[in-house]
């Protein structure tokens, strides 16, 4: 198997993190690649955030509702997109699934709690101080995982069909 095939295969997404820090010459890294997520029309309508500040982690944590464990992480990356682009949800929801894999290149779990359309949207963007013109995507903890979790998967015979959907 090739190295990205096992990236892709083995990434899981971790809501326990170590009490390490995550160097900034990762953090570079990982935003550097996010920039080169597929965007429609190159539009590249986004902006990223980088939250380290444990008390805005924690304020964050009490805003999303299945996000608790923003609290313990080291950082979190806040996708936000352009309302008015109109494949804002494709674009950052690429550009959140690009930071994903790229911490996991790295060995940092993280894990993909929603943003758009949730009912706390409006206060992460409100405490983070983003303009209206911008809608969060995607909040993204991530630190080094302290326990790491195998799911099971559906068998591939089991989602996939070819040409025609039956049963």
């Amino acid at each position: 198997m090739n190295l990205g095939l096992t990236i892709l295969k083995g990434r899981r997404s971790i809501r326990k993190y170590k009490e390490q820090k995550i160097e900034d010459e990762v953090i570079k890294a990982i935003l550097e690649s996010a920039r080169y997520a597929p965007t429609a029309r190159n539009a590249q309508a986004w902006k990223v955030g980088v939250i380290k500040n444990k008390d805005t982690l924690l304020k964050l944590s009490e805003l999303a509702s299945h996000g608790k464990f923003i609290k313990d992480a080291d950082v979190c990356f806040t996708v936000f997109a352009e309302k008015e682009h109109q494949y804002f949800v494709e674009d950052g929801s690429a550009m959140t699934m690009q930071i994903l894999l790229s911490l996991w290149s790295f060995g940092v779990g993280s894990c993909w709690v929603a943003g758009y359309g949730k009912e706390y949207s409006k206060d992460v963007q409100k405490l983070l101080k983003v303009p209206e013109k911008y809608t969060l995507i995607s909040l993204i903890p991530a630190g080094y995982p302290a326990e790491v979790t195998i799911p099971t998967k559906k068998e591939l015979e089991d989602i996939v069909f070819e040409e025609e959907y039956s049963e």
